[in-house]
């Protein structure tokens, strides 16, 4: 079964799925499906430090650079914290990797805020200012005053 594996994973997810489901478990690849989803958990734990890089950059963004502020910016804070809480909300126990997840993301943020705004990486802050509870609120701004008709207080949202 390995080779159905290597040369065709839709193939081979189709085949171990029915096996599955016919309760021949003798039959299935149980290696490599184990091997799957433990993959399909980190993939998780990815997409929670992709998307924490995202709004940490936008949030360092909008207190750097108050003339930048825009709706595009705000959307964009926005857009990511609504991502976060379905993301939390489908997967709880990422919850308990927020800290390690906020760290990693704040590396890659400090590069890419450098490239975006064109300050030196020695005049961000060297550590997330923020912690996960404040980047996620709706009513967070890092100016600590919300943008004017912010697009989630317009829709009635709250998050987390």
């Amino acid at each position: 079964m390995s080779a159905a594996y290597e040369r065709d994973s839709y193939a081979w997810a189709s085949e171990q799925a029915a096996l599955l489901r016919a309760g021949r478990l003798n039959e299935a690849d149980i290696a490599h499906i184990a091997e799957e989803i433990e993959s399909m958990g980190k993939a998780e734990k990815r997409e929670l430090v992709s998307r924490l890089t995202v709004l940490l950059l936008h949030l360092l963004k909008w207190r750097v650079q108050p003339g930048m502020r825009g709706g595009s910016l705000q959307a964009t804070i926005e857009v990511q914290r609504r991502d976060l809480s379905r993301l939390l909300r489908d997967n709880p126990s990422l919850k308990s990797t927020l800290d390690e997840a906020m760290s990693d993301a704040y590396g890659d943020v400090i590069i890419l805020a450098a490239s975006e705004t064109g300050l030196p990486e020695t005049a961000l802050p060297s550590s997330c200012p923020w912690s996960s509870e404040q980047a996620m609120d709706a009513d967070f701004w890092p100016d600590r005053a919300a943008p004017p008709r912010a697009l989630g207080q317009m829709r009635g949202t709250k998050h987390l």
